[in-house]
């Protein structure tokens, strides 16, 4: 039986990737990246030379067909995503979703590691482990529905956000929530420049606005329960 390996790879800090998942990216014969200029630079640290394929949401079908059939084969492919866990709002699930309908003979093998999700709530101190994980929000349509909904939810409420539209979610959050609900935030998570913050939405929002250079990086927001 061969396998489809979902490989964990660092958030940030490219040393926070386990030993079980360079083993695997070296004896695969084939890693399908998401970017594949962001995974070379991991491989190149680590001297792995295997062959490397873009998978994304854009070229998914292009490359399906190839990637079904080396799997048919009995070849060994890693799934990888730029950062994180596989499968958690990235295009790979998509594929997971086929192999293990369509290939029952392919063991689908997990290889744990980095998620912004979980690294985050290592740090946050929240007195409930409930909660409700949104991933990335739409970008426009229903999305000030959700923050409505986020307001009125009674536990704790995880999600993504980009730096362009950062400060557009904090003004949202402010604008329905108390200033008794606490808020987190983490920027950069494992990077030079990580940094989290947690306040109201009122005072978070100051403090991003009178700090364009923290305005970059990529976002993780915790609200708390009521």
């Amino acid at each position: 039986m061969n396998n489809f390996y979902i490989v964990a790879t660092p958030i940030g800090n490219l040393e926070d990737i386990t030993l079980r998942a360079l083993r695997i990216m070296k004896e695969v014969d084939l890693i399908l990246a998401e970017d594949t200029r962001v995974t070379k630079k991991l491989l190149d640290k680590y001297e792995i030379e295997t062959p490397l394929q873009r998978f994304d949401a854009k070229v998914e079908a292009k490359n399906f067909d190839k990637t079904i059939n080396l799997l048919k084969e009995g070849k060994n492919i890693a799934l990888v995503s730029d950062a994180g866990t596989p499968g958690i709002n990235d295009p790979g699930s998509f594929i997971v979703s086929i192999v293990r309908k369509n290939l029952p003979e392919v063991k689908i093998t997990p290889i744990p590691g980095p998620s912004a999700l979980t690294t985050f709530l290592s740090v946050a101190g929240l007195k409930n482990t409930e909660f409700t994980f949104l991933g990335f929000l739409p970008h426009k349509k229903g999305r000030e529905t959700i923050f409505k909904e986020i307001s009125e939810l009674k536990r704790t409420t995880i999600f993504y956000e980009s730096p362009h539209r950062i400060l557009k979610a904090l003004g949202s959050l402010d604008e329905f929530l108390t200033d008794e609900r606490n808020i987190i935030v983490a920027r950069e998570l494992t990077k030079i420049y990580e940094e989290i913050i947690s306040g109201s939405a009122k005072e978070l929002l100051e403090h991003f606005k009178s700090n364009k250079e923290k305005q970059k990086g990529e976002f993780v927001v915790i609200v708390e329960e009521k």
